[in-house]
């Protein structure tokens, strides 16, 4: 029961959306009802520590928020980051999207090589990107919104200085066609 305990609360904390009770028994190879159990002692958990984090079980689905009592810190927080100007990190996830785009996360964290949740949420929050649709894995796929191009004064994303050269970049091709395959790019290497 820990175990599963353990990879239900990492897929929580990984994600930024909620998980239903059936994809995470999917995911942990698990009984539906084994999660649900799970589910509910990691709620009480959370709730007896008191932190600043909570889990919310809503119908069959669960996710993880902050909690209700620090809610005007995190407004705060958050209103800042909508009106404050883009860290370096966000400009370059955004820059991947807009040239990428629609582009899987993986894609994104692969080029960045770094967790990009955190940047993509805020990204999301000021309506620079959005979530078009998931991979067959269940990645999520993000593009730029039409707040960015107006933003930025263009009428399509194409628009984009050296979008063509960018868009297909042969380098970068390689280097995510290596990561995928990475016998065959060692071998084309020697």
């Amino acid at each position: 029961m820990e175990s599963l305990q353990r990879k239900i609360e990492a897929l929580l904390f990984l994600e930024s959306k909620p998980f239903t009770f059936k994809k995470l028994a999917h995911i942990c190879s698990a009984e539906e009802e084994a999660v649900a159990t799970t589910v509910t002692v990691l709620q009480g958990q959370y709730e007896q520590r008191g932190g600043g984090v909570t889990l919310v079980i809503e119908s069959n689905t669960v996710q993880l928020m902050t909690a209700p009592a620090e809610s005007a810190f995190i407004q705060q927080y958050i209103q800042e980051e909508e009106t404050g100007e883009l860290t370096r990190p966000s400009l370059e996830t955004l820059t991947i999207i807009a040239y990428r785009g629609p582009v899987p996360k993986t894609e994104i964290e692969l080029i960045r090589g770094v967790n990009c949740s955190l940047i993509l949420r805020n990204l999301m929050i000021r309506g620079l990107v959005e979530e078009v649709g998931e991979t067959e894995i269940g990645t999520p796929v993000y593009s730029a919104t039409i707040e960015f191009l107006r933003y930025l004064g263009l009428n399509k994303i194409t628009d984009l200085p050296n979008y063509e050269e960018l868009n297909k970049n042969v380098h970068l091709q390689e280097l995510l066609a290596a990561q995928q395959n990475p016998e065959d790019f060692f071998q084309q290497a020697v």
